[in-house]
């Protein structure tokens, strides 16, 4: 079942972080548009920015990194700039895969798999059985990923529970759909950060943001490094999470 409320904080001297920080990385194409260079570049720059928040947070003792790859609404976009999305996912895991193993990040894909190339789908079950027993920091790849489409698909498996007379019409509750999410297990997000200066959640962990503290940081993302990671956790320590009921501190 998927756990929620308060979760525990590791602790990295006096500098207490939280377990599990998402993020929607923003801004590649106005980066490269505000130095008059092609969107791919902004995009190649957006994975490096990438490796170093995956260093960052293994470093800083988080043990779960979320981050909005691909969303399910980026189909839309030009096919030229999907094909470049596509060319850096691929290269990203081959030649990190080995990187992240070696250091003990298992990587977890959610979203929806039908309907890709088959070779992305391979390398994606490769990520996921190569690293599945790392337990040092978990990624969690949101590709081809939409926070309402998860919620369908869970109701649709739950339905389809009901329909089976695997589940009782009487058991169906909010903890209970939560366990037919895409990945179950994975606790609900501490803080949600989103570059680029937008201030929306933009269809990602709708369900599991109920509770969640959301930064919203200014830079675009392939500025973005561990001084911005550290900044945006220092907001989030600010912050009294109340959960309906009385307040938290996130710092102690």
């Amino acid at each position: 079942m998927a756990k929620t409320g308060p979760l525990p904080t590791a602790e990295i001297g006096d500098f207490a972080v939280p377990r599990h920080v998402a993020i929607i990385m923003d801004g590649n194409g106005r980066w490269a548009a505000a130095r008059g260079l092609p969107r791919g570049e902004g995009h190649r720059r957006g994975v490096e920015a990438l490796r170093r928040t995956v260093r960052a947070a293994g470093d800083l003792g988080i043990d779960f990194l979320t981050i909005f790859s691909f969303s399910a609404e980026n189909w839309s976009r030009p096919p030229a700039e999907i094909r470049e999305l596509m060319g850096l996912l691929r290269r990203f895991i081959r030649h990190d895969l080995a990187d992240l193993h070696r250091r003990g990040v298992r990587v977890r894909v959610i979203g929806e798999r039908e309907g890709l190339d088959p070779d992305i789908r391979r390398l994606l079950d490769e990520a996921e059985e190569l690293t599945k027993d790392n337990s040092r920091l978990v990624l969690v790849v949101a590709f081809n990923y939409g926070a309402r489409q998860e919620i369908a698909r869970a109701a649709r498996r739950m339905a389809a529970a009901v329909a089976a007379g695997e589940l009782a019409v009487s058991a169906v509750t909010a903890d209970r759909l939560a366990c037919y999410l895409d990945v179950p297990d994975l606790p609900d997000p501490d803080l949600i950060i989103r570059t680029s200066g937008e201030q929306r959640l933009s269809n990602f962990l709708l369900w599991q943001a109920a509770y969640s503290e959301l930064v919203f940081v200014p830079t675009y993302w392939p500025d973005f490094d561990r001084a911005a990671l550290e900044s945006a956790i220092a907001e989030y320590r600010r912050r009294e999470r109340r959960f309906g009921g009385l307040a938290v501190r996130t710092g102690s």
